[in-house]
């Protein structure tokens, strides 16, 4: 079953669109269906995932629901000016999702946060931010560093989003937007992980950052699946990885 809803965020100041999947049929009515909030990269939207991967045929013997949302071009931050994307992705609509459908579980266990490119980075943001309420957490090709080493940088787009006063990408270092530091302070509260995944093509521009984000979470001694394989930054790359990723939450290679 497909749903597109229309949303009045508030958070966000604005209306905005969710795509969300749902089984045809609840093979156990006692039990809700785990949830798969599955993020987009930078210039797409809530029909991205649906309109490039065969999302819609890998989930139909899943009792999964699958929400979609769009955030823009935010890089799922709070933004400098004013749209609080974070808090829309990880508050608001998940709050408004449990409330309007009652089949969704709201169990830790059932709750898995997967995304590409920029939406690599906004899963594994939550995941680290709030890792009691995510059991399952996956990048594709995810841009994990926002500190931009050794990359260039619009600086106005990065100060629209993080802070209007920032002179350079760097200063976001040990922030609340740095991935390597929210994974160093889990592991300082002696927070429990959610179980990761990450993949990345040999031919990825974002290798680099994957590797030292991966090398840290080893380093911290965190459970985690890391893999790549020949391929670049493109769709029929993640087409075929996120059969992988939901065959890595399912524990089972033939539930697709």
């Amino acid at each position: 079953m497909f749903l597109q809803l229309n949303l009045n965020s508030k958070q966000l100041g604005k209306k905005t669109q969710v795509n969300i999947l749902l089984p045809n049929k609840n093979k156990n009515p006692d039990r809700p269906y785990k949830v798969l909030w599955l993020l987009h990269g930078l210039g797409g939207d809530n029909n991205s995932w649906m309109r490039n991967t065969g999302i819609e045929r890998y989930v139909t013997k899943l009792q999964l629901a699958v929400i979609m949302p769009n955030v823009d071009r935010s890089w799922y931050a709070n933004t400098s000016y004013g749209m609080n994307y974070f808090n829309y992705i990880t508050n608001e609509l998940p709050q408004l999702c449990y409330s309007t459908l009652k089949c969704l579980s709201e169990k830790r266990e059932d709750n898995i946060i997967v995304g590409l490119s920029m939406g690599g980075y906004g899963a594994l943001k939550a995941a680290l931010t709030y890792p009691d309420r995510y059991g399952f957490c996956a990048s594709l090709s995810g841009a994990l560093d926002v500190t931009r080493k050794k990359k260039s940088c619009n600086l106005d787009e990065w100060r629209s989003l993080f802070g209007f006063n920032i002179e350079s990408p760097l200063e976001l270092e040990g922030g609340e937007n740095d991935l390597f530091a929210l994974a160093n302070q889990c592991k300082k509260e002696d927070k429990t992980f959610p179980e990761i995944y990450m993949w990345c093509g040999l031919q990825d521009a974002l290798l680099q950052e994957n590797h030292e984000f991966e090398q840290l979470l080893a380093e911290l001694d965190v459970p985690h699946i890391y893999k790549e394989s020949k391929g670049g930054h493109s769709w029929t790359c993640w087409d075929i990885q996120i059969q992988d990723v939901l065959k890595w939450i399912f524990k089972d290679p033939t539930c697709i």
